[in-house]
């Protein structure tokens, strides 16, 4: 579940949202609201339950070999995306739902890439939402490894300090929580 050329993608377990109103999240490192959304990139970062701890690391032109093979390692293609084990039930579970909206009425954010697309105005999806489906099939499909972990902490670490590409989200629902 990506989207089409033009189109960010909002992930929700919320099938019923109808327009969505900026806001300030609770976790936001800023007082400015906004409507997120994400694009073909960064989209497999989502397909986990909304409040799921998660570490995605990946390959980039800069990633140094000893990287690569000691955090993605044998098996690992360029991605991997790591949860903890507590979250298995729920991630067999859950009902995903995919927002499409188009890509002009998002400004991207993030330096020195954008690591999401947002919005400061009220916006309506391009139309009904899609359920996104079996999110192990999802990782599969795309050839990203998927971990779990009974701890994050350690994978984080790894990642965080690597020259791979990284996201960590939800961290602070990890068991215990990682600091953001």
């Amino acid at each position: 579940m990506r989207p089409r050329q033009g189109e960010v993608l909002h992930f929700s377990e919320d099938p019923t949202v109808e327009s969505f109103v900026p806001h300030v999240a609770a976790t936001a490192r800023q007082g400015t609201a906004y409507v997120w959304a994400v694009d073909a990139a960064r989209a497999p970062a989502y397909w986990f339950p909304r409040q799921c701890p998660r570490v995605a690391a990946w390959v980039t032109p800069t990633s140094r070999d000893r990287d690569v093979e000691g955090i993605l390692g044998p098996g690992g293609g360029d991605r991997v995306h790591a949860t903890e084990y507590r979250w298995l039930e729920r991630m067999r579970t859950v009902e995903l739902f995919a927002y499409r909206f188009p890509a002009h009425a998002f400004e991207p954010m993030g330096e020195p890439e954008p690591h999401a697309h947002v919005t400061t105005r009220a916006v309506r999806p391009l139309g009904p939402p899609e359920p996104v489906g079996d999110l192990f099939a999802l990782h599969a499909a795309a050839g990203i490894a998927l971990r779990i972990l009974p701890d994050l902490r350690e994978f984080w670490a790894a990642v965080h300090t690597s020259t791979l590409g990284f996201s960590g989200i939800r961290l602070r629902n990890a068991v215990p929580p990682i600091p953001g």
